[in-house]
């Protein structure tokens, strides 16, 4: 047998080459369009749900729901004592709180939470209390000429702790004689038509007495701290006599004049108040 023959390099088979192509996708932007893209989606959400409670819901019940989202605090200031109209509530000397002078502006805000059907809840409970009492006591001030000219005297006013009346002197009113704690005739009519407001409400009762800083004479045995505090007593006793049951009362305070109402002219007429604390709570 003959050997085979020797093949030369064209015999020679040639090497398979493989390519590997890889193909690159365009690079892509993270995840970012996905948060993106559901904040949308939340946002619509809100948007479609905010459409049906104005369709599916009444005039009422829409305020209550915008309501819900107002402040809760009872925006009150428990310095301020006074009134912008008749029982107003606000200052006696303006519409902001006190001690300042008498010519100072200042806000007149009271803000009053709602609950979700639109009524009133909290603080506005106790506002519904003071409108009913200062109509009642608007009645029986009109019922007299001379009465509905004291009108101004009487001042309500919701504090953290309930409702201030406060009665003050002016230039042409005082509730006591000078110098002592015998009331004059028109504070007693005064006392008079509240007493019958206080004894349609129910709580307990504080009263406090104010003075001005006018000085007593040297070795006299009064001061204004036992004068305020006579003068609280002797309101005490006037209340009583009109109905008010003693055991209502829990305490009488005198304060003298630490408590001014005009705190730059401390001898002004105005700084001379009583003031009786209605209990809510």
């Amino acid at each position: 047998m003959a050997p085979p023959k020797k093949g030369n390099k064209q015999d020679i088979p040639a090497p398979i080459i493989v390519k590997k192509v890889t193909i690159v996708a365009a690079s892509h932007h993270g995840g970012a369009w996905k948060v993106a893209y559901a904040d949308f989606v939340t946002a619509m959400m809100a948007f479609f749900l905010l459409m049906w409670l104005l369709g599916a819901t009444t005039e009422k019940q829409r305020k209550g729901i915008a309501d819900y989202f107002t402040p809760t605090l009872l925006k009150t200031r428990e310095g301020s004592a006074g009134s912008n109209g008749l029982l107003g509530g606000s200052s006696m000397v303006d519409a902001d709180k006190y001690p300042h002078r008498a010519g100072q502006t200042g806000t007149k805000s009271l803000t009053i939470p709602r609950d979700a059907s639109g009524g009133v809840k909290e603080g506005a409970t106790l506002s519904k209390k003071v409108a009913q009492m200062k109509s009642m006591l608007e009645q029986r001030l009109n019922a007299s000429e001379k009465l509905k000219k004291l009108a101004h005297i009487l001042k309500i006013t919701v504090t953290p702790d309930g409702i201030r009346i406060d009665m003050g002197d002016d230039t042409d009113f005082s509730m006591f004689q000078l110098g002592t704690t015998v009331l004059t005739p028109d504070a007693v009519q005064l006392l008079h038509v509240l007493s019958g407001v206080l004894k349609a409400e129910d709580g307990d009762l504080t009263v406090r007495g104010h003075t001005d800083a006018l000085q007593w004479k040297r070795g006299d045995i009064t001061n204004n701290w036992s004068l305020s505090a006579g003068r609280a007593e002797a309101t005490r006793q006037e209340l009583m006599r009109d109905g008010i049951a003693e055991t209502r009362f829990r305490k009488i305070e005198g304060v003298a004049d630490r408590e001014l109402l005009i705190a730059d002219h401390p001898t002004d007429a105005r700084n001379r108040r009583m003031s009786i604390f209605l209990a809510t709570s």
